[in-house]
């Protein structure tokens, strides 16, 4: 792992990224932007996200270091948005599964989003929240949508439009609708083509009322981001990319980054 000292893992932030399509990490030193390393890790998609996560930890030098700060992401399209001021601890699992149906071996969890006054509540297998916390006990564990909300509803605050944030991923897509920093709208929509993203995308600024020619939609992710752009810029006036770096790393692990 090329610029990483080990010898001063201590001083380094540690970010795990869990998903379906592949996992992912990153180790970074909070005060030196460059010092950052990144890399992807295959998953074997015949096994559960579990066994997987094991032989990752198992095979991997990086695990076996302690780290100033460990997050982890979790990408779950299973996640429910809760006004902070009617939220209550003990009432979790309960407004959880009023959207969801029970499945077995699942954890409930929450992450607060100060930024629009939300709680994001979303659930992840058991065994796995079991295994990251025997291998790392003072990890802090989010929703891949929960720095996402944090870093769009800052973004928002400064608008004067109403605007609609896609995060495009290579099967699945986030949507956020925000107004001044006031969360309006959130979900994941499992697709890939672009009329379908399109299509979701439209469905969506429609049933929010926004404006054609006044409001605006922010694109966000490497998957397909420029023809979606372009196909979308046929119905909508604002419609523009967030900036971003051309590298591999997914979005939300940078919206992490910036939010720490």
């Amino acid at each position: 792992m090329t610029g990483i000292d080990f010898n001063q893992s201590e001083q380094h932030l540690l970010s795990i990224r869990l998903s379906a399509d592949g996992f992912s990490f990153s180790i970074c030193h909070p005060q030196q932007k460059g010092d950052c390393f990144f890399t992807t890790y295959p998953v074997n998609v015949s096994c559960s996200m579990t066994a997987n996560l094991k032989e990752m930890l198992a095979s991997t030098e990086a695990f076996r270091h302690s780290y100033r700060k460990v997050n982890i992401l979790i990408d779950t399209p299973r996640f429910t948005t809760i006004p902070f001021d009617l939220f209550e601890d003990e009432q979790l699992e309960t407004l959880f599964y009023h959207n969801f149906s029970r499945i077995d071996n699942e954890t409930v969890l929450c992450n607060i989003s100060g930024k629009s006054n939300t709680v994001i509540v979303f659930g992840m297998d058991k065994h796995t929240h079991s295994l990251l916390n025997e291998h790392f006990p003072h990890a802090r564990i989010f929703a891949s949508v929960s720095p996402l909300v944090e870093f769009f509803a800052q973004e928002s605050r400064t608008s004067n439009q109403k605007t609609l944030y896609a995060n495009l991923k290579r099967n699945s897509m986030d949507v956020i609708g925000l107004d001044r920093g006031k969360l309006l709208f959130m979900n994941t929509f499992n697709c890939k083509q672009v009329s379908d993203r399109v299509y979701y995308l439209l469905y969506v600024w429609q049933q929010l009322g926004f404006s054609q020619e006044n409001d605006h939609l922010r694109l966000a992710g490497a998957d397909k981001c420029q023809e979606i752009n372009q196909e979308i810029q046929k119905f909508l006036r604002n419609a523009t990319q967030c900036s971003s770096e051309q590298d591999n790393i997914p979005f939300d692990l940078k919206t992490l980054f910036i939010c720490e």
